[in-house]
């Protein structure tokens, strides 16, 4: 039977992958979200006369179509990614999801499009359909954000540009040295501070 080497070059090896919580409650309020352009957004006041959100703002299906371009992005990154994920690409997801949710409050505060037409306009379900999807998205692209990443700790490729360098201690306890600090720093590297 082998054994691994515990002080070869894999010693500090982290095979961490970001779970894919985050994923699964963004794909969540994407959908949701998608659902609600199919909605009456709006209704004249002092009517029963209304629009869908397709007919109300073209905005409105954009940003529904653009969280199924992220989404299916996102895994696909997850797929490919060493660690599960890629935090750009996540960070961007939230970043949209946060833009819809501000527009859909602004729409419930005030539906967009009634003064250029002097349309009376009041809210309807499809607004808060809307906003309740691009608030769960926004919650699952943070929660998959906060998950671990290829640069997150134990990359040791280049330890003297960052001054540290991470070593095992009597017990095989990683632990981060500051060479900068250490005694024989001064003899090793003479040229650096």
């Amino acid at each position: 039977m082998a054994t691994a080497d515990l002080n070869g070059p894999d010693r500090h090896r982290d095979d961490r992958t970001a779970r894919k919580t985050g994923l699964g409650v963004a794909a969540l309020g994407i959908v949701v979200f998608n659902v609600s352009p199919f909605l009456n957004w709006v209704t004249f006041e002092g009517t029963e006369d209304a629009r869908i959100g397709y007919e109300t703002d073209s905005l409105v299906p954009f940003i529904a179509y653009l969280g199924i371009g992220l989404l299916l992005a996102m895994a696909y990154a997850g797929k490919r990614a060493r660690r599960g994920q890629h935090r750009g690409l996540t960070l961007v997801s939230m970043a949209v999801a946060l833009a819809a949710t501000l527009q859909c409050i602004a729409f419930a505060l005030h539906p967009m499009g009634g003064l250029e037409r002097g349309d009376g306009l009041a809210p309807t379900i499809g607004v808060y359909v809307g906003l309740l999807g691009a608030a769960i998205w926004a919650i699952g692209s943070g929660l998959l954000a906060k998950e671990v990443e290829g640069d997150d700790r134990h990359d040791h490729r280049d330890h003297r540009a960052a001054g540290t360098h991470h070593d095992a201690d009597a017990l095989g306890q990683d632990r981060e040295v500051n060479l900068r600090e250490s005694p024989t720093h001064a003899n090793r590297y003479p040229d650096q501070p």
